[in-house]
């Protein structure tokens, strides 16, 4: 029996809707301003052998967690999991989280970290309880962070070992002028030091133009040396990655600077890991 395939962080959304924010109209991402749905992905899933994915928030709203939700539970979505958002600061925060966790298909919450000007905000005495929350109703928590925050989320995440983390998109390293450390003794740190998991997803768009797997090569070895097979997951960043290329160029790249590996690591990496980690049957 093959092991199970997840792409462990995709996003759906619609223009009609105006909580997104950062998707706009503008030249850089126009490639990307248009709706995006299941019906989208699913031939690039199959045509992959891809059996389900993470479906990740994009906009700081609860009202797009619950359409995620509603889009999620159809029976041709293609969704195992859903990473949503709620704001972490209002009293009623933790009631609000524990309401969004009686729903199956919610498996964890992303605060949009990288968008905050306080590199240090997920440390704030306002957001423990909303932390606090989580961890009781079993919930994971995604790091959308860059370089800068990665301090601040080293410390958090030792302050928080029983609540289950993964870094998003490797926090988002500066490929593209080699900016190789101190990303890399960071995030060796962190490996090191903490429970947090790591996902391979986002990478090309933070190498630029012209990528491939020699260019990522220093950074996915990287991550695998220090996070190890059991502690990485693949995912895609679709459709956010058509902004650097595309799905099935993503996957061979992925699986170039994987091949190396033992075939029971690969498949961790590709799908086993994301399955146990946000509890996918």
């Amino acid at each position: 029996m093959a092991a199970l395939r997840i792409d462990a962080h995709q996003h759906y959304w619609s223009t009609a809707h105006q909580d997104y924010g950062w998707l706009q109209d503008t030249p850089a991402l126009r490639p990307i301003y248009r709706d995006y749905g299941p019906a989208d992905l699913a031939p690039l899933l199959a045509e992959a052998g891809i059996d389900g994915t993470v479906l990740v928030q994009a906009a700081p709203s609860e009202a797009e967690t619950w359409r995620l939700l509603v889009l999620a539970a159809q029976p041709d979505s293609g969704v195992r999991a859903v990473v949503g958002w709620a704001d972490f600061e209002p009293a009623d925060a933790p009631a609000r989280i524990r309401r969004l966790a009686q729903e199956p298909l919610l498996k964890g919450l992303r605060p949009m970290l990288q968008d905050i000007a306080d590199p240090e905000w997920i440390l704030r005495p306002a957001v423990q309880p909303a932390v606090d929350a989580m961890t009781e109703a079993g919930l994971r928590l995604d790091l959308l962070i860059k370089p800068h925050q990665l301090d601040a989320a080293f410390r958090f995440a030792r302050a928080h070992p029983r609540l289950p983390m993964v870094i998003d998109h490797a926090a988002k390293p500066d490929i593209a002028n080699a900016q190789f450390e101190p990303w890399a003794s960071q995030m060796a740190r962190f490996a090191a030091e903490t429970h947090v998991l790591c996902k391979l997803s986002g990478l090309a768009n933070e190498a630029g133009p012209g990528w491939d797997a020699a260019r990522l090569r220093p950074w996915v070895d990287h991550l695998v040396m220090h996070f190890g097979p059991t502690r990485l997951m693949w995912g895609s960043d679709w459709p956010v990655l058509e902004l650097a290329g595309d799905y099935r160029q993503w996957i061979a790249v992925a699986d170039t600077l994987l091949d190396a590996l033992p075939i029971d690591a690969q498949a961790a990496i590709r799908g086993t890991n994301a399955a146990a980690f946000y509890g996918i049957k």
